[in-house]
This record gives structure tokens, C-alpha cells and sequence, in this order.
């Protein structure tokens, strides 16, 4: 009889002590490989809960998918399933490097940027140029372990699994995403300090859930607010971008541009909204130097969403809403 290794599987010969701990946690059951899973949902909400049985961990700016290893064969699949392993290659190839042979995670690709930060701009950056080198897995949840399904486990317990499985320190492109406990508002105001983009709060005590539920939680650092449109760098018939400025009195202060958030049709009605109201000198009390933009009279207005606000008064990962005219949205 062939052999796994003859058939060009890979079985892994060293186990962790994970798959032991598994077997007898509360709810863990004997099950053959379920394959995907639709993911828990997490509901979003404007303000952190608090209490003791909340934990809570960052919220990473990427995409969420499912990572899934069975007889040795990685595959990566999205929230709705879909197969991405050939985009994730790095991602892949660590996961075979795990002590186990069949494995569900539940956790999100990322890209950091130069402060550590996940930034999905990056990440969709090279998706499109087809590199997966600068990727990130933070794992968070453990779904399936070498034959036991552990969705019916406290969370806090599927988390402990996955953290012995993965160990101390990153598994190639592959990191156990950590939590904190405690203070839940004090814990979300040092993460929006930080320029994180929120904090997805769990109930720690409860089974995993696939689909929209109230278990788990997520709450945003975003503010919104309306600031007027003073320019637009034009790109053919369309804006690339906008300049935005907010009033202070009589004055108007420049708060920086905003070049996300409006599909392709917004930002062709934009252009032909604005280019009418050109004017050769920028409407701001302190002028600025940009030779590529279009200035305009300050008419209208820009309800905008933001994490925060630089030291020099400049809006950071600012991105389009709607619009604002006479008092209307559209």
C-alpha cells in the first residue's frame, strides 16, 4: 500500500501539544474535515461594551479569510468561500510549516505599513501586482484541529489551542493575533491613539457562531464631519482627488484632500460639478502650493469620514461620503 508521501501529501511529524489540548476541551467533538465555514460576522456598534466577560483585539484594516490545511494541503479562501491560495503563495507555504495536518483558522491577510500598521491600500496595492511577500496572516480564532471540531469551545479556549499551535513567535507569514482584558473604553482610546483602525470586541465565554452576531462586536475609530470643498486635482473628465478646508469665523483653514470613497460615477458628476466654479487664486486664509490643483470657489460642501487629525491640522485616512449643497445630502 502507498504511503501519504508517496501519494504527495505532506504529513507532519512533529506535533504540537495543541492537538492534545484540543481533543478534550468543553464542546470539542470527533468530526471528519467540514471545509468551509461561514464565517462569524461581527455586528457593528458606536460605543465598546465593557466587562469581564470581553476580551478585545484589534481590528486589522485587511481581508478577512479562512485558512485551511487538510492532509497537508493549504488553501485560502475568502469570507464568501472563494479560493484565493494563489494570491496568498506566501501565506501558503507557512501554513504547511504548522505541527498538524488538518487545520482551520479564522483570521485576516494583511500588509503593514512603516509604523506597523496594517494598511489595506498596500495590501490591495499588491494583490494587483501579484506580490504576496509584504502579507501578514493574523490568526485569531481555531476552528478544526487533526479531527475535532472545536466551534462549540469557549472562545478564550480556542484561542489558547491556537496560540500553543502557533507558538511564540510568527510562523513565517503567519501570527497569532493577540487580545487584551480590562478597561474595554480605555483599552479603544490607546488603539485609536495608535491610528489603529478600531477593536473588534468578543465574548470570551462563547462557541463560534458562523454569521451575523452580537458575540462578537466591532467598533470603529472614525469621525465624521462636513468641510468645504476649496479644490480638485482633475483627472480627465473625472477627480482624482479634493481638497478640503474647514471654517474657522470667516476664514477657511486647509484640513488636506480626500482622494477615496467616491466610485466612478460620483467623481465624473463631481468634475462637472466643480470645474464651473474655477477661480485662479486657492480660497484659503493660508494659501497652498499644489500645481495640479484646480482651486474653486468655496460653494459646496463634503461630508467626510476620518480616524483623526495631524499635529499640523491635516485630516489622516480621510475618505468621501457625500455630498453637501444648501443644506442637502446627495
Amino acid at each position: 500500500m502507498k504511503n501519504a508521501a508517496a501519494k504527495g501529501k505532506r504529513i507532519s511529524t512533529h506535533r504540537s501539544s495543541a492537538r492534545f489540548i484540543a481533543r478534550v476541551l468543553p464542546g470539542s467533538r470527533p468530526s471528519a474535515f467540514p471545509g468551509f465555514i461561514e464565517p462569524c460576522s461581527p455586528t457593528l456598534k458606536s460605543a465598546v461594551p465593557v466587562g469581564e466577560r470581553w476580551l478585545y483585539e484589534v481590528k486589522h484594516d485587511g481581508y478577512r479569510i479562512q485558512a485551511h490545511l487538510r492532509e497537508g494541503k493549504p488553501a485560502l479562501l475568502t469570507s464568501s468561500g472563494l479560493n484565493w491560495t494563489g494570491r496568498f503563495k506566501s501565506i501558503a507555504s507557512s501554513l504547511t510549516d504548522l505541527p498538524a495536518n488538518d487545520i482551520i483558522i479564522d483570521g485576516e491577510v494583511v500588509v503593514p505599513n512603516e509604523k506597523g500598521i496594517a494598511d489595506l491600500s498596500l495590501l490591495q496595492a499588491d494583490l494587483s501586482a501579484g506580490r504576496s511577500d509584504r502579507m501578514v496572516y493574523y490568526a485569531f480564532d481555531l476552528l478544526f484541529l487533526d479531527g475535532f471540531d472545536i466551534r462549540a469551545a469557549p472562545l478564550i479556549d480556542r484561542r489558547r489551542v491556537l496560540s500553543e499551535l502557533l507558538g511564540p513567535k510568527p510562523v513565517g507569514h503567519i501570527a497569532f493575533s493577540s487580545h487584551t482584558e480590562g478597561d474595554g473604553k480605555a483599552i479603544f482610546e490607546h488603539a485609536c491613539a495608535m491610528g489603529l483602525e478600531g477593536m473588534v470586541c468578543k465574548l470570551k465565554d462563547r462557541p463560534y457562531r458562523s454569521g451575523k452576531s452580537e458575540i462578537w462586536l466591532k467598533v470603529k475609530c472614525v469621525a465624521r464631519d462636513t468641510f468645504t470643498i476649496v479644490g480638485l486635482v482633475p483627472d480627465r473628465t473625472s477627480v482624482a482627488s479634493l481638497h478640503l478646508a474647514r471654517r474657522d469665523g470667516k476664514s477657511l483653514v486647509y484640513v488636506g484632500k480626500v482622494g477615496t470613497g467616491f466610485s466612478r460615477k460620483v467623481a465624473h458628476e463631481l468634475h462637472q460639478l466643480l470645474c464651473p466654479l474655477a477661480t485662479d487664486t486657492p480660497p484659503l486664509t493660508m494659501p497652498v502650493r499644489n500645481p495640479k490643483t484646480v482651486w474653486v470657489r468655496p460653494e459646496h460642501q463634503a461630508e467626510i469620514e476620518y480616524r483623526a487629525i495631524t499635529g499640523d491640522g491635516l485630516l489622516r485616512h480621510a475618505a468621501y461620503k457625500r455630498l453637501r449643497t444648501r443644506g442637502r445630502k446627495s
